[in-house]
């Protein structure tokens, strides 16, 4: 059976106080929108529909970024729930399968959650995602008959007896698609909010005589966000997980509640993680690799053996090959490391490539931006940088080739040869003693002017 996903996105989200739609703000290193169709592509969607509204260019860049197939449509006056859905009937016109509605604000709902209401759809017309809450505050009430799901009551139209339901609606649905809009077209707005519910399908289908169930999850699947502390909340429930689930493929964390991980942080098993280490989105730690302490890695691929860190910055298109080395206040970007190459120290890589057991002394800098452009360096194999060496690129050293200590390399150093781009050093006997009376001499004279 065919899939589209229908995700809501359009409210502003007041309580955040922020120029940003609320579905953008991000949860590691990823928007909540994000999450949500990351969740629902496990359904393996045929189409994927968002529905905007506040800020919806922003939110239409980064649901495209995604998937670019995704499509967005407006609602531009936030009438509920139902009439949201209702903005999505267009772009599934014809469509035949089964929808599923999820919200860009709740981003936790898991992929088998998901599958197990597309498998509850075989025997029922309408299936809906509900909890059991352990304070149901103003949640939706699941109303049960039997096995079949009689009707969801809104807090605010809901007796005390339906308050005391502790089965809450969570607002995900699956349903075919042509029933979900034939039933959204029948909803009326006659309650205390004024608003078109989502919610008021289920009674209208079970009045036609349509079957309605209840898939249930774990309350915590279902955490919606609406402020900045619910969004805090949601990035420690991300990083708990994400934490448990690495000791549990085989990663060592030597302190795990100091780690951080990006929505897509890929570690492989016997990778060992120190203290502090922050990853960014696009990091890949291959196994057996070693990521030190106060590190920050993004965009990146370790491979097997390497070492990183301590303090060590890792960015976007940095590639490190087998058993290399990055060391303290080392930061790369855009650059390739080859097996064996090393560079420990105080140095900065960028558009670059590293050979093969090449060593880069401290303080190395490779001078790739000169305003308007950037430009790349290539250092060979087996080859030795001094320390505090400027290569001002573009340029190449060779294979087996060498610079000078404090040398600025503008020109390209052949295979084997020593390149130096220095001045000759002066000395001048005495000279440091005589200046260093002339400035005594001239700090006292000030001293005593005041």
């Amino acid at each position: 059976m065919a899939t589209a996903l229908i995700i809501l996105g359009a409210g502003m989200g007041t309580r955040m106080n922020s120029d940003l739609p609320k579905v953008l703000h991000p949860i590691a290193g990823a928007p909540m929108l994000v999450h949500a169709m990351k969740a629902g592509a496990a359904v393996t969607p045929e189409k994927t529909v968002v529905v905007a509204g506040h800020g919806a260019q922003m939110v239409t860049a980064a649901a495209q970024s995604w998937d670019s197939d995704v499509q967005v449509v407006i609602q531009s006056e936030q009438l509920g729930t139902g009439h949201a859905v209702g903005q999505a009937a267009d772009a599934l016109a014809g469509f035949e399968g089964d929808a599923i509605v999820l919200y860009g604000d709740t981003p936790f709902i898991r992929p088998e959650t998901l599958e197990a209401m597309i498998a509850a759809r075989a025997s029922h017309d309408i299936v809906v995602l509900g909890f059991e809450a352990a304070d149901p505050g103003r949640y939706g009430r699941l109303v049960m008959q039997a096995e079949q799901l009689d009707r969801i009551v809104e807090f605010k139209d809901a007796t005390d007896e339906e308050r005391a339901i502790r089965l809450c609606n969570s607002g995900v649905i699956a349903a075919d698609c042509k029933t979900l809009f034939d039933l959204i077209a029948k909803v009326g707005n006659d309650n205390a909010s004024g608003e078109y519910y989502l919610t008021d399908i289920i009674g209208i289908a079970r009045a036609a005589g349509l079957l309605a169930t209840v898939v249930q999850c774990d309350e915590a699947e279902t955490l919606g966000v609406n402020s900045r502390a619910e969004l805090a909340g949601a990035e420690a429930l991300f990083q708990s997980r994400a934490r448990q689930e690495a000791l549990e493929d085989g990663v060592t964390l030597t302190a795990p509640d100091t780690v951080y991980f990006a929505h897509d942080t890929v570690l492989g098993r016997d990778s060992v993680i120190e203290p502090h280490v922050v990853f960014g989105p696009g990091a890949t730690v291959e196994s057996g690799a070693t990521i030190r302490a106060f590190s920050h890695l993004e965009g990146c691929h370790v491979s097997r053996g390497a070492v990183v860190g301590p303090y060590a910055r890792l960015r976007p298109g940095a590639e490190l090959a087998e058993d290399t080395k990055v060391g303290n206040f080392v930061e790369i970007k855009n650059a390739t490391v080859a097996a064996g190459a090393k560079v420990n120290h105080l140095t900065y890589i960028g558009d670059a490539s590293i050979g093969e057991k090449a060593n880069i002394g401290a303080g190395t800098v490779t001078c790739n931006y000169d305003g308007f452009f950037k430009h790349k360096t290539n250092i060979g194999a087996g080859a030795f940088i001094g320390s505090s060496t400027m290569l001002v690129a573009p340029v190449s050293v060779g294979n087996g080739a060498m610079t000078g200590s404090g040398s600025v390399i503008t020109e390209d150093v052949p295979d084997g040869a020593l390149g130096l781009g220095r001045t000759r050093q002066v000395t001048k006997s005495g000279f440091a003693t005589k200046l260093f009376d002339m400035l005594r001499a001239k700090k006292a004279r000030q001293q005593k002017g005041h």
